[in-house]
């Protein structure tokens, strides 16, 4: 996936309508603090609700948008 692209569909995932595009490194950055944040609010959420499936899932697609996220800026800073 090209950085465009992700950038795009991490902010259609997060929900970020008025996220401003600086550079790919810093909007990559942004958005993986974004990403953190929101999987500790998950965590917090299972915490209370540890069945929940649909947290679980979430929890996990999060985990891997995190994962792309971090090869992304290992690639952007070499």
């Amino acid at each position: 996936m090209k950085v465009k692209e992700f950038i795009e569909s991490i902010k259609v995932y997060l929900g970020l309508h008025e996220f401003e595009k600086k550079g790919k490194k810093k909007s990559v950055k942004i958005l993986l603090e974004k990403l953190k944040q929101k999987n500790d609010e998950i965590t917090l959420e299972l915490e209370k609700k540890p069945e929940e499936k649909e947290l679980i899932e979430e929890l996990e697609i999060i985990s891997l948008h995190i994962k792309k996220a971090e090869k992304i800026l290992e690639k952007l800073n070499s």
